[in-house]
């Protein structure tokens, strides 16, 4: 059987700063980093896994990261359901590490980046994209990778099995439609808050041409300036496009409700993140104040048990679930589980380091073996730092094309680990010179 025998942990980032790529509200700086994972093999190919962190944040995760090798290295190298589940167990109950969560913030990422390492590993052994490698997986072997722990007021381990095998007829019909026309997406790429209103409205345009149904603006910077932007985006894109707008958690309560009632003449479809990730009854009140417009969150959510409860309070109508956020796939399928359970449709949070490169094999997967239907559902793209990956993620008219090539997509090049490794990578020992 083959073994772990290393686990090295890199510290990767990007000057995006520079350019106000990845700009908002409340992150007016970012330099998209990554805590990036290699699992070493003794036998075949290593698997690749990342946390998304920005900037000096990063030193933190990447120490986490490492704290966790002894759980890793030596195990057998993960092929099935079973050998994953029993990873994810034994790195969630580490008692110690727990104690920093419990299950949530930096340890967890670290959790789910090990994870989604693991993940990538097992696929690439199998020769096969993760979301076709979990979606050949029977009902029994999905249930047993989710820890079904504070959740079962909200969705039990029959109610799961339930729902994976409703899903089951169709499975290869729906690969198949994957494969020949890819998944929804809508760009957020026109709506970063430092971009001048020019560079806004030449972006929507191109999104428009490029076939986005959607695009996304950043808000909560000054209410003056997003009525005056918001109303470009819309002269801009026309009716029939969408324009969802994120506010990155800028907001309390009737402050979202405030801001939200001036920008509704421009109908914006959802607003993403508008006050902390943690206040459900908070979005819950948000919620039921601006209907219709719906209310989206997700990428900062910290955990399954959050997730159950802003759909138990009816406080979201789009579930923005995060590759790396959670503690990996494994979690994740929980999530995806829940949202299932509730009828909300997933829109996953993407862009960063690698977001767009994994969260498309979740949202596929999802399609082909949970929901089993890509209604109102669509992926975020942000096309930058795409080309850093060796299988990248590909928009064409507006729609992610299926990964082919085995494993989670994770994998940088060499060259960019060299170069934007941080502190010594040539990227940051020139600027520091500079």
């Amino acid at each position: 059987m083959a073994k772990i025998i290393g686990m090295e942990v890199l510290d990767v980032r990007f000057p995006t700063s520079k350019e106000l790529d990845g700009s908002d509200a409340m992150n007016p700086d970012p330099d998209y980093s990554a805590a990036y994972v290699v699992l070493h093999a003794d036998e075949g190919p290593d698997g690749y896994g990342l946390a998304f962190t920005i900037g000096r944040g990063n030193d933190v995760q990447a120490a986490a990261i490492r704290a966790l090798a002894p759980h890793v290295v030596g195990r057998d190298v993960p092929e099935d359901a079973a050998a994953l589940g029993d990873l994810s167990r034994t790195l969630v109950g580490d008692s110690q590490f727990r104690w920093l969560g419990p299950e949530k913030g930096v340890a967890h990422m670290a959790v789910g980046a090990i994870v989604n390492a693991a993940w990538d590993l097992a696929a690439r052994r199998a020769g096969l994209p993760v979301w076709r490698f979990a979606a050949r997986m029977t009902p029994e072997e999905l249930v047993s990778l989710v820890d079904f722990r504070y959740l079962t007021d909200a969705l039990t381990e029959a109610e799961a099995l339930d729902i994976l095998r409703r899903a089951e007829p169709g499975r290869a019909e729906r690969a198949k439609q994957l494969e020949e026309k890819g998944y929804r997406a809508y760009s957020t790429s026109p709506g970063w808050l430092g971009y001048a209103d020019a560079k806004l409205v030449r972006l929507a345009e191109q999104a428009v041409a490029d076939g986005f149904e959607m695009i996304k603006l950043k808000v909560g910077g000054n209410l003056e300036d997003d009525v005056r932007r918001m109303k470009l985006a819309r002269e801009t894109v026309g009716q029939d496009v969408r324009i969802a707008v994120d506010a990155n958690q800028r907001w309390d309560v009737s402050a979202a409700v405030t801001w939200m009632t001036a920008l509704a003449p421009y109908d914006p479809y959802w607003i993403e993140e508008p006050t902390s990730p943690d206040d459900v009854l908070g979005h819950a009140a948000i919620a039921k104040a601006l209907a219709p417009i719906k209310i989206a969150t997700g990428e900062h959510v910290q955990n399954r048990v959050i997730f159950k409860q802003l759909l138990q309070a009816d406080a979201i109508s789009v579930l923005q679930l995060d590759a790396a956020r959670v503690g990996g796939f494994n979690e994740n399928l929980a999530i995806l589980l829940l949202a299932a359970k509730f009828g909300v449709p997933v829109c996953p949070h993407a862009g960063g380091v690698g977001l767009c490169e994994l969260v498309r094999h979740l949202s596929m997967f999802d399609f082909v073996a949970v929901s089993g239907t890509d209604a109102d559902r669509s992926i975020e793209w942000v096309d930058h730092l795409h080309e850093h990956f060796t299988d990248p993620a590909v928009v064409e008219r507006g729609r992610y094309l299926a990964p082919t090539a085995p494993g989670f997509s994770a994998r940088m090049h060499d060259a960019t680990l060299r170069r934007f490794r941080f502190p010594d990578g040539p990227e940051w020992t020139e600027t520091a010179s500079e």
